[in-house]
């Protein structure tokens, strides 16, 4: 089953574990026993979260006995293992108001952006660990990883704060906590941060061995592969075509768009479509929140000549990555030329284990059931009465 199958209110009637024995009878639903599992402890946090809303409503009122905090989850797998798709129906099924889902990325760009504005604080994190342990009783991070030095350093004590001030985290990850951040600079400093995930999170793997985005037959041909001077020439003339379809009526005449007092290059532009040459916008300086600005603005990309990548272009594979799960993330359409097929781009294995996952979301991000998807410029504010724009 796909993450976005889903459609539940938020006022507890229903269960995870009733959610999920009435999507069994689906047509084409397949068994899965690692997702069942999943299912049970998670019905059981949420059973246990409504009862901790309960007791602690009548510690504010009466009762001396201040509850105890419910333990939260770390589900881990390959790709395309339902993970996201289980967090998704928990959250949406849980009534509380004191909620928050959230991309990784997005989450740690809205960190950094908020440690700058509480840089005049005593101590900024402590700081923004109030605000959102105000903001968010329950929070779940979907995709965490740690690939970057800072981020590291930051989540170390962030993950302690949170928890402490009694915030309830789900995370989906790829990766076990002791796969976090496996050859990272100064990981010994990181190692306590993933000791805290273990004691305070249940850990659970979610991995019955398909990938269930692999599973979607129907697809649009809108990633279009050719090795040859003359193919590449026609799939540009293809991209050419469909983005004068898609922005009739809506071209701008700009040759680059701004991003963070940046500007990028464009080969083409509109109000709803931008067209950019692979090496603009994975090659050079760029981060997740360059990706994430293009992604929130823009409902469909184009992103034309992608390689076939080699070892000396980590860097631009790295950001490649990065570019497909804000993408993904944000229900952006994606329409691109490649010299290669998703699962031959990274052509010698700069990084398999972020790579696996980019393939599996290029299939899905071609398949009808993505396309129809309604684009997502998620907030990326901590406050509790923002609301992501879909």
């Amino acid at each position: 089953m796909s993450q976005h199958h889903i459609s539940i209110l938020a006022d507890g009637s229903m269960s995870p574990k009733a959610w999920y024995q009435n999507i069994q009878a689906l047509p084409n639903f397949v068994a899965d026993v690692a997702q069942a599992a999943t299912v049970e402890e998670l019905d059981a946090l949420w059973h246990q979260l409504l009862e901790f809303k309960s007791k602690r409503n009548n510690f504010l009122g009466r009762s001396l006995l201040k509850p105890a905090v419910p333990k939260g989850l770390y589900l881990w797998g390959g790709v395309g293992r339902g993970k996201t798709f289980l967090m998704d129906a928990f959250y949406a099924s849980l009534p509380y108001r004191r909620k928050r889902r959230i991309h990784f990325h997005n989450f740690m760009a809205e960190v950094h952006h908020e440690m700058k504005l509480l840089e005049r604080e005593n101590d900024p994190l402590i700081a923004l660990a109030d605000r959102i342990a105000q903001s968010a009783r329950l929070l779940c991070l979907d995709e965490f990883h740690v690939n970057d030095i800072a981020d590291a350093m930051i989540l170390a004590r962030l993950i302690d704060a949170i928890l402490v001030r009694g915030v309830v985290l789900i995370t989906t990850s790829n990766y076990p906590p002791d796969g976090l951040y496996p050859h990272g600079l100064q990981r010994q400093n990181f190692l306590p941060a993933i000791a805290l995930l273990k004691q305070k999170l249940k850990v659970l793997q979610v991995d019955g061995g398909t990938d269930y985005r692999m599973r979607i037959t129907t697809r649009e041909p809108l990633f279009l592969v050719a090795d040859d001077v003359d193919g590449m020439a026609a799939n540009e003339a293809r991209l050419h075509d469909l983005f004068e379809r898609i922005s009739t009526g809506a071209r701008m005449d700009s040759p680059s768009i701004e991003v963070h007092e940046r500007h990028i290059p464009v080969k083409k532009i509109s109000h709803n479509a931008a067209w950019f040459d692979f090496n603009e916008l994975c090659g050079g300086i760029h981060a997740q929140e360059d990706y994430l600005a293009i992604a929130h603005r823009f409902p469909t990309i184009f992103l034309s000549h992608i390689p076939r990548l080699s070892m000396e272009q980590a860097a631009e594979a790295r950001r490649f990555t990065w570019l497909i799960d804000v993408l993904y993330d944000n229900h952006v359409r994606l329409i691109a030329s490649a010299a290669a097929s998703p699962e031959k781009i990274d052509a010698e294995g700069t990084m398999p284990a972020e790579f696996s996952r980019t393939v599996s979301r290029l299939s899905e991000m071609q398949t009808q059931h993505y396309l129809l998807l309604q684009h997502c410029s998620r907030n990326v504010r901590l406050g509790a009465d923002e609301k992501p724009e879909c």
